[in-house]
């Protein structure tokens, strides 16, 4: 390794962080921040170190393998992230480089700085708190995954939920880099604040858990279109504004017409809350028993024409459209851009029932939109303290390589360690339907279950962007979310056609020092895969696509930000791409999830056809997106525990 040492320019820095990145991750490991808490640290071959600190029921773990750093370069920024940084600096973006200033920055061997070699004591026997044994152990710490986990801790199981990395929340993880605080994945919320029956999922988890979520509340974001560029806000009739301009008198009939219909349908969408459902015949009891009049309450209310219209609620959403007979170009295009970004899929895919809820949402009076303060980890951070303030664990940096099936049933799991955690009860993954595929024994899994996962079509991935730059060159009045579309004609599916802007310290000023803002840039689920498979990361060839396929990103970025913006001045650029989200959120191909239409297909449920399987998350019903999955977790919770001990939940908090 001597040849590594000396000074390196800034790629080759990279290039050989990778490499020891690597030796990390792909054994579910990574550097502890707390590790080398002076500015030099050298190497150690093959140890690990206990981590200390952090929340109660949490025990990171280490492998040292290979590591340099300086005081002078950590991620370019000027400051070492493993030693003065959380664990965020290096969780998401190990392979892409930042700069400060624009300046390229150098990287010193540890030797250098004549540190020493780390002692470690013994490898514990333990990666995680308490026994190697739960009633229920849950894989990965995504949305799903952690409502999942807290309720069942809330229902009194003992919960202990596994994640490869060293930091909960999947794709809805932050991270952080020298002073500035990324959300890596959703940043678009609402419903946090409402309450009863009609409530986001998420937020009668959080209720549940007695974690609220404090918000900031907003009601436009920028758009920016061939037709032209305008804020707009939710709400009943604001829009329409939007329409009279930038399309035609018919647009606005044809919108009024649409929430006309839909609107009314909505108290039938949310009659039934999610958490009600459970996975067995239970399900008469604590949703069909319990919420049958309100039910029928709304059918009446509806009418016949709404209940005619109802029974399309688990149909394509381009059925009522077309019903409606609404054919204005601009309104089916609108229509398509919401059903992709909520569903992963333009109208003709969409559930209806996932866009009326989205519509009541967003165009009832008084609606808003929001934004958790301290930015999505505030989410994250709620999930785990609800799950541990009920005794559920978590262990993080703890890989799983295989479940366990034992006599026909998922007996445990087998960590990548080699050590084996026994289930009582049963496994419950929170990876993607064909992750979770890879740590099944084939021998055990029915080939029919194996051919319709295979046969399952994928959502293709991302690209993203993250920048920190000086707030002083853009506008003041700046929103936190822009949508650029480039070209109608090629579909809002289509690859490099469509970025969405997420400004959030807009409104969490804590997300970044004062006078600065974060921003983060994405194509939203339209990277193919197929041009970045089988590419080395350290390649001169992976570093030009990424420049090349960034370029979409920095001009949304422009558009957004003004000519006052210059991107040599950011102080932090960050480019992600589909490589990075399958190597660091173990999400096969990088797929944002399942692309199964509505009407040709559904969801799978959440039992397997291996007894005390169950799955969750955006490979299971309802589907992709936040509330869904939060949704798909707690349904699983609620099959675990007997009917009574559900209905009294239901009871706790008020549904």
């Amino acid at each position: 390794m001597s040849a590594v040492c000396g000074i390196l320019d800034q790629v080759e820095w990279i290039r050989v962080r990778a490499e020891f990145d690597n030796a990390w991750t792909e054994e579910g490991l990574s550097p502890r921040d707390n590790i080398g808490a002076t500015s030099s640290f050298s190497p150690s071959f093959g140890r690990e170190l206990p981590a200390h600190g952090g929340a109660p029921g949490v025990l990171r773990r280490v492998r040292v393998s290979e590591v340099y750093q300086s005081s002078s370069m950590a991620f370019g920024v000027g400051v070492p992230a493993w030693a003065c940084s959380s664990p965020y600096a290096h969780r998401f973006w190990y392979d892409l480089g930042v700069r400060r200033g624009g300046r390229t920055a150098s990287a010193r061997s540890s030797s250098e700085q004549g540190s020493s070699v780390a002692q470690a004591p013994p490898k514990p026997a333990n990666p995680f708190p308490g026994k190697p044994e739960a009633d229920v152990i849950v894989i990965g710490s995504g949305i799903g995954g952690l409502c999942c986990a807290g309720l069942l801790a809330r229902y009194h199981q003992d919960v202990l939920l596994l994640e490869s990395h060293d930091i909960p929340g999947g794709a809805a993880h932050s991270f952080k880099i020298k002073d500035y605080k990324f959300d890596s994945g959703p940043s678009l919320f609402s419903g946090f604040q409402s309450r009863g029956p009609q409530a986001n999922p998420l937020a009668q988890v959080l209720d549940a858990l007695g974690e609220p979520v404090p918000c900031a509340s907003y009601d436009s974001w920028m758009v920016y279109i061939p037709e032209g560029e305008f804020s707009s806000r939710i709400g009943p009739t604001e829009f329409f504004k939007d329409l009279e301009k930038y399309a035609s008198l018919d647009a606005v009939h044809e919108w009024r017409k649409l929430l006309n219909a839909i609107l009314p349908l909505s108290s039938a969408a949310m009659a039934l809350p999610p958490l009600a459902i459970r996975g067995d015949w239970g399900v008469l009891s604590t949703a069909g028993f319990r919420y049958a009049p309100s039910l029928l309450k709304s059918f009446i209310q509806m009418g016949p024409q709404g209940a005619l219209g109802a029974t399309k609620l688990l149909r394509p959403f381009s059925e009522i459209i077309d019903s409606l007979g609404l054919k204005d170009p601009f309104v089916r295009n609108w229509l398509d851009l919401l059903s992709f970004l909520l569903a992963g899929v333009k109208s003709d895919g969409a559930l209806s029932a996932e866009m009326i809820y989205m519509f009541s949402e967003w165009y009832k009076p008084g609606c808003t939109l929001e934004y958790p303060i301290n930015g999505t980890d505030a989410i994250i951070n709620a999930l785990v303290r609800g799950m541990q303030k009920f005794g559920g664990r978590l262990a993080l940096s703890t890989h799983v390589e295989k479940i366990v099936v034992e006599n026909g049933r998922a007996c445990g799991v087998k960590l990548r360690s080699g050590q084996f955690i026994s289930a009582k009860k049963a496994v419950v993954s929170n990876a993607s339907m064909w992750d979770t595929l890879s740590m099944l024994p084939t021998e055990v899994i029915p080939k029919s279950y194996q051919d319709r996962i295979k046969s399952t079509p994928q959502c293709e991935s991302f690209m993203h962007l993250h920048l920190a730059f000086d707030a002083k060159n853009v506008p003041e009045d700046l929103q936190i979310h822009h949508i650029v579309v480039n070209d109608w004609s090629r579909g809002v599916d289509a690859d490099q056609n469509v970025v969405l802007l997420s400004i959030p310290s807009t409104l969490s000023k804590d997300l970044a020092p004062p006078g600065k803002h974060v921003l983060h840039a994405y194509t939203p689920g339209t990277e193919p895969f197929g041009i970045w498979e089988g590419l080395d990361r350290r390649s001169s060839e992976y570093r030009s696509l990424k420049t090349e396929r960034a370029e979409v990103m920095w001009r949304a970025v422009e558009r957004a930000l003004g000519p006052g913006f210059s991107r040599d001045d950011c102080e932090v650029k960050l480019i992600g791409t589909p490589l990075t989200h399958q190597r660091f959120l173990r999400r096969n191909r990088g797929t944002y999830g399942p692309a199964i239409k509505a009407g040709e297909a559904t969801f799978p449920g959440h039992s397997t056809p291996i007894p005390q399987l169950f799955c969750c998350g955006d490979s299971t019903f309802p589907g992709i997106g936040v509330p869904a999955v939060a949704a798909s977790g707690a349904i699983v919770a609620n099959s675990l525990v007997s009917v009574p001990e559900h209905s009294q939940l239901l009871d706790a908090i008020g549904i």
